[in-house]
């Protein structure tokens, strides 16, 4: 989620003056719950598609392929378009909704844009949890993929700009924090409702996304919108009052009037997303959407998606897989909280370029091991090269989460303009999405094919966007966003050649 927005430290050298103050917090606090449905979607998938009651209802071929040894392979038994366009349909509609919402941030706000992320979150639950066929059934996660599309989009965008700059980075967080929490959460419910008779353990998993839900839905509505928001649509009385608020300070003057202007030099862009192709702005496109594809091509959301069915598949059994998927869960929440503490201490770049050896190293081990130990119909793996892959994965989780995870999402909104914000926004969305789509559909094929390649494949990938990171990203730590020209693009010693022009 991109879209920044100017903050707290100043402009033309100066400082602006902000406490961190209790509706900061609780605004940003409130709109993080969309990051909490999000996560909650994204782990509740794997584990409801590794249920048999849900499996033997919706997808009897492959309920059938799993319960029958002879037919059983422990990389394909899974590989099911229609299972993967269960899970991969919310990311293709959330990569169309995005374009919907990238208006509505702009012309009706983000607290409204929220609002409507929650109503989709709602009804799509409900029609989820209701299903008695297929259609319905993806209906739902279409609905939920909206829901995906409008909070991606307003949610890091209302953090970016209603937090101080000093803590800008730690806030914007919040929302990749939530994330993990809803995936925790998502895997104990799944371990819990797996054990219940009866077969309807799966609507229930399904159901109790209405907390979330109801929760975005409630905090839209009592949060106030960011000042830049009411300033960029003429509302500027509104907006001071709302700065002066969130500052906890009388001193905004300076802050108002750069908003003020910001949104001035915005309104004279007619044909944002044309401007965004211009030569100048083509460094900040050009990282944001490469982040992107780089976080999606982590694989993480292949290890997230489906960690039970990957430790089902290395002959854990249902009960533990959904157990190994809860510690995975536990590890990307702690972990993300280890980015909020050091994102504005020692920088992105540091971050980044640490976990992707990590990251590399992991991956690689959980290759070779499945190589040498996990036939295509047989199992080798002792109890301690299986505790192995656990670890390593564990590894795995814990480096993307204090790394690509929220820096995915956080360096993007920190450096486009005021004027090709929103456009920046919905591409980096949209470009997210669209990748995520493509994982989530291609990776049970491809686990099927390329077996324990797979982590090799994404291995190297690791390698590619480290290279990337350490020759092309910059540093923006600290930075106030409507410096970012100044102080990041024409400083760099490759992108300062795209900043000639006006």
């Amino acid at each position: 989620m991109p879209a920044g927005g100017f903050t707290a430290a100043g402009t033309g050298g100066g400082d602006y003056e902000a406490k961190i103050t209790p509706v900061v917090v609780i605004s940003c606090i409130m709109a993080a719950t969309g990051g909490l449905m999000f996560g909650y979607d994204i782990g509740i998938s794997g584990g409801v598609t590794s249920m048999p009651d849900f499996l033997k209802k919706f997808f009897p071929v492959v309920y059938k392929r799993t319960q029958e040894k002879g037919l059983d392979s422990n990389y394909c038994k899974y590989d099911n378009q229609g299972l993967q366009l269960f899970t991969s349909s919310l990311y293709l509609a959330a990569l169309i909704a995005t374009f919907g919402a990238s208006y509505t941030t702009r012309q009706l706000g983000r607290k409204l844009t929220m609002l409507i992320a929650g109503i989709f979150f709602i009804i799509g639950t409900v029609l989820n949890t209701t299903a008695v066929n297929f259609v319905m059934l993806v209906l739902g996660r279409i609905l939920l993929g909206c829901g995906v599309g409008f909070a991606n989009q307003a949610v890091p965008l209302f953090l970016s700009e209603i937090a101080p700059t000093r803590i800008r980075g730690a806030l914007n967080i919040l929302f990749q924090l939530n994330v993990t929490i809803g995936i925790l959460f998502a895997n104990l419910i799944n371990y819990g409702t797996a054990k219940i008779e009866g077969g309807w353990g799966w609507r229930l998993s399904l159901g109790l996304a209405l907390i979330p839900a109801v929760m975005l839905t409630l905090g839209s509505i009592l949060v106030v919108d960011t000042p830049n928001s009411l300033i960029e649509r003429g509302r500027l009385e509104e907006g001071k009052a709302v700065l002066r608020k969130i500052r906890g300070t009388d001193n905004i003057e300076l802050e108002f009037q750069d908003i003020v202007e910001a949104s001035r030099v915005a309104k004279q862009v007619k044909h944002p997303f044309k401007t965004l192709l211009q030569r100048r702005n083509r460094p900040q496109l050009i990282i944001a959407i490469c982040l992107q594809v780089f976080q999606q091509l982590t694989g993480i959301n292949a290890i997230m998606f489906y960690a039970p069915v990957l430790f089902n598949t290395l002959g854990f059994g249902a009960d533990a897989s959904l157990y190994s998927a809860v510690i995975t869960g536990a590890v990307n929440v702690l972990s993300t909280v280890v980015s909020i503490y050091s994102v504005d201490k020692i920088g992105r770049r540091a971050l980044l370029l640490e976990a992707g050896v990590q990251m590399f190293l992991s991956q690689t081990v959980i290759a070779v091991v499945l190589g040498l130990k996990l036939q295509d119909h047989s199992d080798n793996m002792s109890h301690g090269l299986a505790m192995l892959v656990v670890v390593m994965v564990c590894t795995f989780v814990s480096s993307f989460a204090w790394s690509w995870g929220p820096l995915g999402w956080l360096i993007p909104s920190e450096i486009f303009p005021l004027e090709t914000r929103s456009a920046g926004q919905s591409v980096t969305v949209f470009v997210n999405m669209l990748f995520t789509f493509i994982i989530a559909q291609a990776f049970l094929s491809m686990l099927c094919h390329f077996k324990f390649g797979i982590f090799l494949f994404f291995s190297g990938w690791v390698l590619v966007m480290s290279l990337f990171v350490s020759f092309l990203v910059p540093e923006t730590k600290n930075v106030p966003i409507e410096e970012m020209t100044e102080r990041v693009w024409k400083q760099h010693w490759f992108w300062k050649r795209f900043m000639d022009e006006n």
